[in-house]
């Protein structure tokens, strides 16, 4: 058995801080897409928010996005979910940025809010795969 297994989980602070970077940033997306939709969303996007089901669906997304917040807060401060969490992270990350891509590809350009959110989601996958990389060499060191 490796003696990393052995030695059970390191505290790694680049982990911590990707995710609380990733708690930084999603933070203030979930509430714009759920605090005030109706209000807020086409003031940002061109997006008109309509009934109780629109509102519905946002706030569900809303709640989403901030329950991932939350366990990647917990999972930065305990070694043994740091991670799993960052894997998660990534996984969050380019999910979204595959959807916009698609949605770019089939659908056209969108506002350039969500281009921006396009950039960020790809860097912030692609960071969070490089901090697994630099956390595996320093285990087989």
């Amino acid at each position: 058995m490796p003696e990393q297994l052995l030695a059970g989980p390191r505290n790694s602070k680049l982990m911590r801080l990707y995710l609380l970077l990733v708690v930084a940033l999603i933070i203030p997306i979930a509430l714009s897409y759920g605090v005030q939709p109706q209000s807020v969303l086409p003031k940002a996007l061109d997006i008109t928010v309509t009934g109780t089901d629109q509102i519905h669906i946002f706030r569900a997304m809303m709640c989403l996005y901030l329950g991932s917040a939350l366990f990647w807060a917990i999972a930065a401060f305990t070694p043994a979910w740091q991670r799993t969490a960052v894997i998660w992270a990534i996984f969050f990350a380019l999910s979204l940025a595959a959807g916009r891509l698609i949605s770019l590809i089939v659908d056209g350009r969108p506002s350039l809010l969500l281009d921006i959110y396009l950039a960020v989601e790809v860097l912030g996958g692609l960071l969070g795969l490089a901090i697994l990389i630099t956390e595996d060499r320093k285990l087989k060191r």
